[in-house]
């Protein structure tokens, strides 16, 4: 009869222990395929820089949902979720929203055939070809994970959705509409970037300098136009505008330290419509990379000086000096803070395993989340890579078979999972690790 009983006790045990995991897994698996399905829309449905009216408003409700005191329209666009729990830091984790002017090509079931009219009153296609759909499903996910999990951390969680991050725009529109003023101001800056440097369940970081300073720069360079029989009764535009971009890649190769990373890149010339007619313009378009400041503002400097020399020396005058004009959209490097990245490296790899974390070269692409560090006093920040190629197309990638779709390729498409899963799980261990619950 005792024995019955301790059967009956120690059956009821299993089977409580059994519905238990049952649900778990089950709510686990619909939260899945929730955020799975918020990814296929949010790919299916790209918009613009500064028309994410749609996506803001979308993924702001599910914040509200989730028990965040939701803001929009910070920096025109942006949406900025807050959440207290308790005494202890803030933590601002930050996901871009903006899509491109690209066309895609992936050919899958969910791929965008979206099509906007750009701010140059232009019908063009539209492709989140740089994953920041990813980045949003990720920041939802980890927002639903982390308020079902309130009991293990203390602090306060700031969600931040931010637009224009394709044009270098966003962060520093936020930053300007009193991000850090009228909201709590952050411990510690949190973000992702899925690409293909690596396998899908993988993530990927680099130390100091990740991301490169870019810079934009138009160069309007005027000569004595005329016909092409004639050139000696002219200035040549186009002839002067060849000795600049030539005179240029002297920059780099001989008035910047070789150990320190500078690229110099004249994008477009434009200049002249007939064969016999020596114009009276050209124009040239230019992209700058650096890590520095000083190596920045020595470029800069540099470019005005070589071009106003070449001007001279081709017998300009002074009221047809060349006119150097350096964009607004400027990027700042991204700067992943070394003491506050292994921190949280090391909340990443007691989660998803230390052979999937792997250290990669820093890249000379742009990332204006780094703008947000740079607020003094400076804020730490870290912004790692997800990985987003399948474990097959890896293997022939890294046998020479194949080669990957980069970010802002029409071909882009990282597969969804263990993508997402893998960002959830990195972002939600990271955040729970640094708000550490004391009491």
């Amino acid at each position: 009869m005792r024995l019955r009983i301790k059967l009956k006790i120690i059956n009821s045990y299993f089977f409580k222990l059994f519905l238990f995991f049952a649900v778990f897994f089950s709510s686990y698996a619909v939260k899945a395929e929730d955020i799975l399905a918020l990814y296929k829309y949010l790919h299916a449905n790209p918009e613009l820089s500064w028309q994410e009216d749609k996506t803001a408003d979308l993924l702001a409700n599910k914040l509200e949902k989730l028990g965040f005191d939701v803001s929009r329209g910070i920096g025109k666009k942006g949406v900025v979720a807050i959440y207290e729990n308790g005494e202890g830091p803030t933590l601002m984790i930050r996901a871009d929203m903006d899509g491109l002017p690209v066309e895609e090509k992936t050919n899958l079931p969910y791929a965008s055939k979206v099509r906007s009219i750009n701010r140059s009153g232009i019908e063009v296609p539209v492709m989140h070809a740089c994953g920041h759909d990813i980045h949003m499903a990720v920041l939802i996910g980890s927002a639903n994970e982390l308020i079902e999990r309130s009991k293990e951390w203390s602090g306060t969680l700031i969600m931040i959705l931010q637009p224009a991050e394709e044009v270098g725009q966003g962060s520093l529109a936020m930053l300007r509409d009193g991000l850090f003023e009228k909201f709590p101001r952050p411990d510690f800056n949190l973000a992702l970037h899925v690409g293909s440097a690596g396998p899908a369940g993988s993530i990927g970081y680099h130390l100091g300098y990740s991301m490169a300073n870019v810079d934009s720069v138009d160069i309007i360079v005027e000569g004595i136009g005329g016909h092409g029989a004639y050139p000696h009764t002219t200035v040549d535009p186009i002839v002067l505008s060849s000795q600049i971009v030539l005179a240029l890649q002297t920059i780099v190769s001989r008035e910047i330290n070789p150990l320190e990373p500078a690229v110099v890149t004249v994008g477009s010339i434009h200049g002249g419509l007939k064969h016999n007619i020596i114009p009276d313009e050209v124009k040239l378009q230019l992209t700058l990379r650096s890590y520095s400041d000083d190596v920045r503002n020595k470029t800069i400097s540099n470019i005005n000086r070589i071009v106003r020399g070449q001007a001279i020396a081709a017998g300009l005058p002074n009221d047809k000096m060349p006119t150097v004009i350096l964009k607004d959209e400027h990027t700042p490097a991204l700067y992943n803070d070394p003491d506050f990245s292994n921190k949280v490296l090391d909340f990443i790899r007691n989660e998803i395993g230390p052979e999937n974390v792997h250290e990669i070269p820093a890249v000379m692409g742009g990332e204006d989340f780094g703008r947000f560090g740079r607020q003094e006093p400076k804020i730490p920040s870290f912004l790692f890579w997800l990985g987003g190629v399948s474990k097959d197309d890896w293997e022939r990638y890294q046998k020479g078979e194949i080669t990957l779709a980069s970010n802002h390729s029409p071909f882009f498409a990282p597969i969804p999972q263990p993508t997402l899963s893998t960002g959830v799980s990195a972002i939600t261990s990271s955040a729970i690790g640094l708000l550490q619950n004391k009491k």
